[in-house]
């Protein structure tokens, strides 16, 4: 909660994730597999404008099309079959309908999820996350950096592991758990880069906190 509180006053709340509904928000899940959200936002826009972004014309739309429209967001074709994927996955097991996928128990639904060819741990909490709004908390590289360089884990971590330290050590709040995560996203763009700016940071200074034997613990970088 430190870590979360230095955050919280350097930026405020960050109100994320960025969408209108929760479709929009499962398929910026997808788009925004290793691209910036400024890009997504543009082949989401083109979705759109194009009458395209729900779940009737997206399981309608040719393969090509699909991709040709998300273009913005990078390796368009393979995320094109991703989303299409996604769709199939909400018309065999939801009949179409995203209320009841929405209404799935956590496991259920994240199990299913993970079983969507490319989606993996991270886009499947996201969505479990910010469109059905679960508390699990969402691990992505800005939090293995920011943890790694302050020497409380080490590059060998399993998403698993990272993932546990927090829910292990936070109150079970998916309010919270969407907060935390936008900071870190946050504190990695403008601080925690490759070539980090560590003196201005507001993690600057913070003190190590105490890690259960199940984690493996590894020293600044």
């Amino acid at each position: 909660m430190k870590m979360f509180n230095l955050m919280l006053t350097q930026f405020g709340p960050q109100h994320w994730w960025p969408g209108e509904t929760e479709f929009e928000m499962m398929v910026g899940a997808i788009l925004t597999q290793n691209t910036n959200w400024k890009n997504v936002e543009k082949a989401v826009n083109n979705l759109k404008d194009k009458g395209i972004l729900n779940v009737k014309n997206l399981h309608a739309i040719p393969l090509p099309l699909l991709a040709y429209e998300i273009r913005p967001a990078g390796y368009y074709n393979i995320k094109a079959g991703r989303l299409k994927n996604l769709i199939k996955f909400i018309y065999e097991r939801y009949a179409g309908d995203i209320s009841t996928l929405l209404s799935e128990d956590t496991g259920t639904l994240r199990e299913g999820l993970l079983a969507i060819k490319g989606v993996g741990p991270e886009t499947a909490d996201s969505i479990l996350l910010y469109a059905a709004k679960r508390p699990v908390f969402v691990i992505d590289a800005y939090t293995y950096r920011i943890l790694n360089r302050h020497g409380i884990v080490d590059d060998q971590i399993t998403y698993y592991e990272l993932q546990g330290l927090f829910t292990d050590n936070l109150p079970e709040d998916a309010g919270l758990f969407n907060e935390f995560h936008a900071l870190i996203v946050r504190t990695g763009k403008e601080f925690c880069r490759g070539k980090p700016l560590c003196d201005s940071c507001p993690l600057i200074g913070w003190e190590k906190i105490n890690i259960s034997s199940n984690v493996r613990l590894g020293s600044c970088i």
